[in-house]
């Protein structure tokens, strides 16, 4: 099992909260796991990128080279698009529609639709529209996770245990909310 993975998006959308899931879930299944995190502007809303490599044989390096990305993982569609030429030929994006508009010339966004429809794998939803529907728009990162369960190569039980203990000191509440936007994703991704 190899999975080398960029979470992309902008400051406060809970992209480390993402890597600190795969991260958890790489361990209880005995996984390699390297991270590298690029903060950014992240304190003020500027963007945020986070290298994440889960692997059953040993990593060398917590960067991924260019062209061996498998999976972009992003909670804002311009992000995505910031790091597709990263990608292996096969790889897959996985982002939400939704614009977080932090720039005064911020892109058309029917123009990085169209772009991002372009590609050969990619799974666009409306993430926080789908959190706020079963839990709270604060989940759109949990339903984004769940939207990219397929492709991650760890079990969806292993992810939502993770989930679980990531977020268990904050309360039930925050538990069943994150885990109902997690599983919500995720039937976004196998009904599309």
């Amino acid at each position: 099992m190899k999975t080398d993975i960029i979470l992309a998006g902008v400051g406060g959308q809970g992209i480390l909260s993402i890597a600190t899931i795969l991260g958890e879930a790489a361990l209880r299944r005995n996984l390699y796991l390297k991270q590298a995190e690029v903060h950014g502007m992240s304190q003020r809303g500027g963007d945020v990128m986070s290298c994440l490599r889960l692997s059953s044989d040993p990593i060398a390096s917590d960067l991924i080279p260019s062209g061996k990305v498998d999976l972009i993982i992003s909670l804002e569609p311009m992000e995505a698009l910031r790091y597709v030429h990263l990608l292996v030929p096969e790889g897959r994006v996985i982002t939400s529609t939704e614009p977080f508009v932090n720039i005064p010339d911020y892109p058309d966004i029917e123009a990085v639709m169209a772009e991002l429809a372009a590609l050969p794998r990619v799974v666009t939803l409306p993430a926080e529209a789908i959190a706020r529907e079963v839990a709270s728009p604060r989940s759109s990162n949990m339903a984004l996770l769940g939207a990219s369960a397929p492709y991650i190569g760890l079990p969806v039980d292993v992810l939502e245990d993770s989930i679980a203990a990531v977020f268990g000191a904050k309360g039930e509440k925050i538990v069943a909310d994150n885990l109902a936007a997690f599983r919500a994703g995720l039937e976004y991704t196998q009904s599309h």
